[in-house]
């Protein structure tokens, strides 16, 4: 691809950070994903919505290398393919993923909670008898400034609300320093409030980091502001704004209109 450009002239081509091309996967005759082909830029946020079974978690499946396609290929900073490599290999390369239901250690603080996902060696015991560093420290206090928990930072997990438990997760993927973070269904089962919270975050977590966010909430979309893809049976069924994919009649057959 030719991406030379008059000198003194902005570049019209930036490269993707993450680029799926052609992507099948298929089980036992079903297509989960079919010929799936999708770009995210640098530092942008994407959200990604369609029916059930439209192919939305076998998609964040093989970015994260859960699922090896059968054909295709997931290019990540321009030429490693990530469909080579493991989920740990993944992970190391700066691709979080926080799953619909939150899952952190529902016996430890809020705060120990980040120092976990801080360290490389996962031990929880050698982690928490260790201590941390000054730096570290003041890694978990920003953190906990981000998403909002600086207050509740002595409190056990288990003790936090349902909206409360997604920011900690989020915050446990921030301290693993990713570079593109996977977001499944962050305001699933939310109230109105800790809704609008989110979307204040994801936006604040967007201005240093690529976001995709698969949701079915419409008015969180909305809030969000961003390009959406639609996906359907295994596809892209349409791109653009909110109010772009919603106008489109086949969006509304398959997806908006049910």
């Amino acid at each position: 691809m030719n991406t030379s450009h008059p000198i003194g002239a902005a570049p019209e081509y930036t490269q993707p950070l993450l680029y799926l091309d052609g992507v099948t996967v298929s089980f036992d005759g079903f297509r989960a994903l079919n010929a799936l082909s999708l770009m995210i830029a640098p530092q942008e946020m994407r959200a990604v919505i369609g029916p059930n079974g439209a192919g939305k978690t076998t998609m964040m499946d093989v970015i994260t290398g859960k699922t090896r396609p059968d054909t295709g290929s997931v290019f990540f900073r321009g030429n490693t393919d990530l469909t080579q490599l493991d989920e740990a290999a993944i992970a190391n390369l700066g691709i979080g993923r926080k799953f619909q239901k939150p899952t952190v250690f529902e016996n430890q603080s809020v705060y120990d909670n980040v120092l976990l996902a801080l360290k490389t060696d996962r031990r929880p015991a050698k982690i928490l008898m260790a201590g941390e560093s000054q730096n570290e420290r003041d890694r978990i206090e920003e953190i906990l400034g981000i998403v909002k928990l600086t207050a509740r930072r002595h409190r056990l997990a288990g003790e936090l609300s349902h909206g409360q438990k997604q920011w900690l997760e989020i915050g446990m993927l921030l301290a693993q320093e990713p570079q593109l973070l996977l977001v499944d269904e962050p305001v699933a089962g939310m109230t109105d409030a800790e809704t609008d919270a989110t979307a204040e975050l994801l936006r604040e977590i967007n201005k240093t980091r690529t976001v995709v966010v698969v949701e079915h909430d419409m008015t969180f979309v909305r809030a969000l502001d961003v390009k959406v893809t639609v996906l359907h049976e295994g596809s892209v069924l349409a791109e653009g704004s909110l109010d772009h994919v919603s106008s489109d009649t086949r969006v509304i057959e398959v997806y908006l209109g049910r």
